[in-house]
């Protein structure tokens, strides 16, 4: 019977090298899942770290991506690309579907835009967004993993770069502002959106978004517990500053006077206060054990 490729953490990583070997090759979810006979929902699970792949299946996704199963299974050091900086926004590259998509969704709305309304924003036919793309939820399901995995991604590093709760706060706070202006048509459909996003794949987005969530959480209960934060509530303040943070696509605007990094400058200013933080502690909390 083939092995099946192992513990959480190991199908997290294998499942962050698979999906950079697709957009290396540059294939889609749908291209890959279709090579290798399983459905994009199975396929973006795998790549997502939340269902294990058979030993045969990865061997048949290497010789479809054009590398080594070895490689996948266990990179050395200099195979893995070091991630960019969390605060660094190129432009947005997008295959011509999804970029369509986003545009038609954030203008109209998922249930107002059409197919047809993809297409022209595309400047495809509509045959040829479905020779992609089998629906409409495929497009929307593809935009949000897309966004979820950059935004944890961005967290998880920016978190590193913190000592201490107030400080790793401080960094998260940052890099939530920062991604929600820099790239607010995707926060916009990520607030926006979810309440059209069916099973299974809403699962699977609400266990990412709470992934961020914890993020803060954590920090925000540590420096509780250590008497870096004032907050009676640390939890609901701790919420409260991600929704303070994932609101900014509703009103932010490139042209309204307020670069990404002066908006993010102030709502850690804000968080601070909602946290009730003592100030003068992002450097030093580590010492507060």
């Amino acid at each position: 019977m083939p092995g099946t490729r192992g513990p959480a953490g190991d199908r997290e990583s294998l499942g962050m090298r698979l999906r950079a070997a697709r957009r290396t090759a540059g294939l889609t979810l749908r291209d890959v899942a279709g090579s290798l006979g399983v459905s994009i929902g199975t396929w973006s699970a795998v790549e997502n770290g939340l269902t294990r792949i058979t030993d045969d299946r990865l061997a048949a996704a290497a010789v479809l991506l054009r590398t080594d199963p070895a490689r996948l299974r266990e990179p050395s050091a200099t195979d893995v690309p070091a991630d960019p900086d969390w605060r660094d926004f190129p432009p947005l590259q997008l295959a011509q579907p999804l970029a369509g998509a986003l545009e038609a969704f954030v203008e109209l709305g998922y249930h107002g835009a059409a197919v047809r309304d993809v297409a022209q924003r595309a400047g495809l036919s509509v045959a040829g967004v479905y020779h992609h793309w089998p629906t409409k939820q495929r497009l929307l399901i593809a935009l949000l993993d897309l966004t979820m995995d950059d935004l944890r991604r961005r967290c998880r590093a920016a978190r590193a770069e913190g000592d201490g709760p107030v400080e790793r706060l401080v960094r998260l706070v940052e890099c939530l502002a920062l991604f929600h202006t820099y790239r607010r048509e995707l926060g916009f459909i990520g607030a926006s959106e979810m309440r059209s996003v069916e099973e299974p794949d809403r699962a699977r987005i609400v266990a990412a978004r709470r992934d961020v969530q914890r993020m803060v959480d954590d920090e925000v209960l540590e420096g509780r517990r250590r008497g870096l934060m004032a907050t009676p509530l640390p939890r609901e303040a701790a919420r409260a500053v991600v929704t303070l943070c994932t609101a900014l696509p509703q009103w932010w605007s490139p042209s309204g006077g307020f670069t990404p990094e002066a908006v993010a400058a102030q709502y850690v200013d804000f968080a601070l206060d909602i946290v009730r933080a003592r100030r003068g502690t992002a450097g030093v909390d580590a010492a507060a054990d």
